[in-house]
C-alpha cells in the first residue's frame, strides 16, 4: 500500500489522490475510539475546564474565543455530525471542516434506501438522497479519516448503518473496511421496514458478532419510536423496552457490553414544557442502563425548516446532558426538511454542543438534580410503566406476539392503548419463510460467524481451514470500482475540476459547484403573497431555480421571514481577484506602550451633516474595545462638526490625529470631507504634525492615498486597527 502524504492546512483535499490506489488501501486502524479525557481536568488559557477532553492539534474555535486566547476546549463526550450529500466524493471535504470544528463521530447513514437492500451493493453509482454504501464509498471514507485525523490530531470515528435484508453481509463489509461504529436493531427492521420479524432476529445476531470482531460500536434505532407515534412524549415506557430487547439481545449474542450504545431522544420539544418531560425520561433510562454507554440526540420528529430553531432545542438538549450523561452527543440540523445537507450546518450544530458544553462545564459541582420530588416520581413513573410493559409482552407470549398485537409505537401511554401501534404478521414481510435450518454437519470456515459450527477439534481459527477469511487476511478482498462510466464519481470530478483544483469559484452547499445561495429577506405582505414575491424577488436577483425552503410569519398582516434557496449561473475567476494586503497588528503590549509614550491624543467627530455617531463612537470607547482601551485619549467633539472646527480643536489640545466619520455618500460627500480635511491642514502648516484618518461604511482603505490621508477605514473596523495605524505613522515620522 502506497504512503499517504498527509493533509496541509492550507491546501484543499485531493480527492482524486484519495482514490488513487484504492484497491490496495487497508484501514490504518479499526475499532471504536473514546475521547481521551484528563482526571484533573484541562487547564487552557485562563481557565481550568472540569469536563473537558484533550484538545485537537488543528482547529477552528467559536466565533468568541479570539477574546479568550483562542482557546478550543473540547468537550469529553464524543460529537456526531451527519454527512450524507449522495456524492461521497464531496462528503470527504464535509468531514474534513466538521473535524476541524471538533466532531469526532462522522455519519454516513442517509442512503438511497439503505434499510432495505437485499444484497451488497457493488461499482453502485451514486444514489438518490444519500450516499449507497459500496465498498469504495466506505473505503475512501475511512482513508480520509486516516487523514483527516492525522491532521487534527485526534481519531476520527466512521459511522453508517447495519440494517435491511443484507445486515449481516454489510457488518462483514464494515468490518472488513474498518468502520467504526454503525446503527443495528432488529426491531427498526422490524417495525419500519416491514421485514419478517424471524429473518431480522436471525441475521442481528450475526452482524452484531460481525461487529464484534471488528470492535465496532452499535447504536440502537428505539429512538425512532418517539420520532413515529403521534404523541411521542406518551411513549417512554416503550422506548425503555425497545432498549433493553436490544441491549439483551446483543448481549446474548456475544456482543460486549461497551461496545453497546442506546440511542437515547428527548421525546418534546417547545413549546411544550419539555424539560418535564424529557428530564425524567433521561435520569429513569440512564438507571436502567447504567451499563451501557449513552448517545443523545435531538428529535427529529419536531424539527423544521428553521435552523435557529433547531439550534435552541439541541441546547437545551445538550444541558439535559450535562445534567445527567452523554458519551456522544449528537448534532441535528433541518437538513432533511430542507432536503438539501449545508456544508455550514453541520458545523452550527457542533459549535451548539461546543459553546452549550464550555459554557455548562463543571455544572455537576455546582447544581444537582432534586431526586426528592417531581424529578424523582416522575422517573419512577416512567420505570414503573415500562417494567409493567414488559410483563405484558411476556403474558402474550413473547415479542414477535406483542409486535403481531400492535404493542409498539402505539401513542397513548402505557398502560392505555390507542390501538395505532404498529402490527406485524410474524409469518408476513420481506424475507418471510427465508430462513433455512441448518444441517446437524455444517461447517463455516469463516471467523466471527453466530450459531452452531461443527468445527474439527484443535482447530484455533475456523478460517484456517481456507487459509485465513477477509477478517484475517484482508488481501483476499475483491475490491469492485464502480461500473457505470457515466454515473461515478470519476465523471463528476472531471466536471468539478474547475472548481476544486482550477481558477473557477462558485458557491456551495451540496456538492463542488454547484452554485447554490441562501437569501434571506423580510417581505411585507402575508403569508401567500409573501411565498410568491419571494420567489420572483430571487429570480429578478438572477438566481435559478429558487425555492422557499423556509417561511417565518412576523405578523399576519405586516410581513414575513423568508429563506429562499437558488443557484447563480455564473462563475468568479479567482486569478481576477485582487486580495488587500493584510496588515500585520503590532502586539498590544507593544501599542500600549507607544501610546503612553507620546501621550497620544485624539479629537475625533462626524463632520459635515452627518449625524451618524454609532460607529465612531464604538472605535472610541473602551466599552466596545475602542482607542480607549489602548491608552489614547480623545476628546469627542460630536455630529457634523465643520473640517475647520476639528482642526481647530487639535491645535488647542495639542492632539496628535485627527478622526473623521463620514457615512453619507451621496454626491461623494465622504471622499469630498476626506480632501478638504488635508487640504485646510495644509494650509495652516500643520499637515506633517497630524495624523488624520477617516472612517466610514462607504470608506475604503484604497482611499487614504487618494485623497492624502495617513489611514481610511470601513466597515467592520476596530479600534485596535485604528490605534495600530496611529502608532505605525508616528513610528514612520521618527516620534516613536
Amino acid at each position: 500500500m502506497s504512503a499517504l502524504k498527509p493533509l496541509n492546512p492550507n491546501e484543499k483535499m485531493d480527492i482524486e489522490a484519495i482514490l488513487t490506489d484504492l484497491e490496495n488501501y487497508r484501514p490504518l486502524r479499526k475499532g471504536w475510539v473514546w475521547r481521551k479525557v484528563m482526571e484533573d481536568g484541562v487547564d487552557m488559557g485562563p481557565f481550568h475546564f472540569r469536563n473537558m477532553s484533550e484538545p485537537l492539534k488543528n482547529s477552528i474555535g467559536l466565533p468568541a474565543s479570539k477574546y479568550f486566547d483562542d482557546i478550543d476546549p473540547q468537550p469529553e463526550c464524543v460529537v456526531t455530525t451527519e454527512i450524507a450529500s449522495g456524492r461521497f466524493e464531496d462528503d470527504l471535504r464535509r468531514m474534513r471542516m466538521a473535524a476541524w470544528h471538533g466532531a469526532d463521530h462522522l455519519m454516513v447513514i442517509r442512503t438511497t434506501g439503505q434499510s432495505h437492500i437485499d444484497g451488497l451493493m457493488e461499482g453502485t453509482p451514486e444514489g438518490v438522497g444519500g450516499v449507497p454504501i459500496t465498498r469504495k464509498q466506505i473505503r475512501a471514507s475511512r482513508k480520509a479519516c486516516d487523514l483527516i485525523e492525522e491532521e487534527v490530531g485526534r481519531p476520527i470515528n466512521f459511522h453508517s448503518y447495519v440494517s435491511g435484508v443484507a445486515g449481516p453481509e454489510v457488518a462483514v463489509l464494515f468490518a472488513e473496511e474498518g468502520v467504526n461504529g454503525a446503527h443495528q436493531d432488529p426491531q427498526y427492521n422490524v417495525l419500519y421496514r416491514n421485514i419478517n420479524m424471524y429473518r431480522s432476529f436471525v441475521d442481528a445476531a450475526e452482524a452484531k458478532l460481525v461487529m464484534t470482531a471488528g470492535q465496532i460500536f452499535q447504536i440502537d434505532g428505539a429512538h425512532n419510536a418517539n420520532a413515529t407515534a403521534k404523541a411521542g412524549w406518551l411513549v417512554m415506557p416503550e422506548l425503555l423496552v425497545q432498549h433493553g430487547i436490544n441491549c439483551a439481545y446483543s448481549l446474548a449474542s456475544g456482543m460486549p457490553k461497551e461496545l453497546i450504545g442506546l440511542s437515547t431522544v428527548p421525546p418534546n420539544s417547545p413549546p411544550a414544557p419539555k424539560l418535564w418531560y424529557d428530564l425524567p425520561y433521561a435520569v429513569a433510562l440512564r438507571d436502567f442502563f447504567s451499563d451501557f454507554k449513552m448517545r443523545a440526540q435531538q428529535n427529529t420528529r419536531y424539527i423544521e425548516s428553521d435552523i435557529e430553531e433547531a439550534i435552541r432545542t439541541h441546547t437545551i438538549d445538550t444541558l439535559i446532558s450535562m445534567l445527567t450523561s452523554a458519551d456522544i452527543q449528537s448534532t441535528i440540523t433541518p437538513d432533511e426538511g430542507r432536503n438539501v445537507p449545508w456544508h455550514y450546518n453541520n458545523i452550527r450544530g457542533v459549535q451548539t454542543v461546543k459553546q452549550t458544553w464550555s459554557a455548562l462545564d463543571g455544572i455537576k459541582e455546582l447544581l444537582s438534580l432534586k431526586m426528592d420530588g417531581p424529578l424523582g416520581e416522575m422517573a419512577r413513573d416512567i420505570k414503573e410503566r415500562a417494567v409493567g410493559f414488559l410483563e405484558e409482552i411476556l403474558e402474550v407470549g413473547g415479542y414477535f406476539a406483542a409486535v403481531e398485537q400492535g404493542f409498539f409505537v402505539d401513542s397513548a401511554q402505557y398502560p392505555e392503548r390507542s390501538g395505532d401501534g404498529i402490527a406485524r404478521d410474524g409469518q408476513g414481510g420481506v424475507a418471510a419463510d427465508s430462513i433455512v435450518p441448518r444441517d446437524p454437519d455444517y461447517l463455516a470456515p469463516v471467523c466471527a460467524h453466530f450459531g452452531n459450527n461443527n468445527l474439527p477439534e484443535g482447530l484455533d481459527r475456523p478460517c484456517d481451514l481456507i487459509g485465513g477469511c477477509t477478517l484475517c487476511h484482508p488481501e483476499k478482498i475483491v475490491y469492485i470500482d464502480e461500473l457505470d462510466p457515466e454515473d461515478s464519481a470519476d465523471r463528476r470530478l472531471q466536471e468539478t475540476y474547475p472548481y476544486r483544483k482550477g481558477h473557477l469559484i462558485r458557491p456551495e452547499v451540496e456538492w463542488a459547484g454547484d452554485g447554490t445561495v441562501l437569501v434571506q429577506l423580510m417581505v411585507p405582505e402575508q403569508e401567500d403573497y409573501a411565498r410568491e414575491a419571494g420567489l420572483e424577488i430571487a429570480r429578478r436577483m438572477g438566481l435559478d431555480d429558487p425555492q422557499v425552503i423556509n417561511l417565518m410569519v412576523l405578523h399576519p398582516a405586516e410581513g414575513c421571514y423568508l429563506e429562499v434557496k437558488g443557484k447563480v449561473t455564473f462563475d468568479v475567476d479567482r486569478d481576477t481577484l485582487k486580495i488587500p494586503e493584510k496588515i500585520e497588528l503590532l502586539p498590544e503590549e507593544e501599542l500600549r506602550e507607544a501610546v503612553l509614550k507620546v501621550g497620544l491624543t485624539v479629537v475625533a467627530g462626524t463632520v459635515g451633516e452627518d449625524e451618524h455617531s454609532v460607529g465612531l463612537r464604538e472605535i472610541l470607547d473602551i466599552k466596545h474595545g475602542g482607542i480607549e482601551k489602548y491608552g489614547v485619549k480623545y476628546h469627542y467633539l460630536g455630529t457634523s462638526v465643520p473640517i475647520s472646527k476639528m482642526i481647530d480643536a487639535a491645535i488647542e489640545t495639542g492632539a496628535q490625529a485627527i478622526l473623521i466619520s463620514t457615512i453619507i455618500s451621496h454626491g461623494d460627500i465622504h471622499r469630498i470631507q476626506m480632501k478638504r480635511l488635508v487640504e485646510l491642514c495644509q494650509e495652516r502648516g500643520i499637515r506633517d504634525r497630524l495624523i488624520l484618518i477617516a472612517g466610514g461604511t462607504q470608506v475604503t482603505p484604497d482611499m487614504a492615498a487618494e485623497t492624502g490621508l495617513d489611514a481610511a477605514f470601513g466597515r467592520g473596523t476596530k479600534g485596535i486597527e485604528v490605534v495600530d495605524a496611529m502608532v505605525k505613522t508616528l513610528k514612520q515620522r521618527g516620534v516613536l
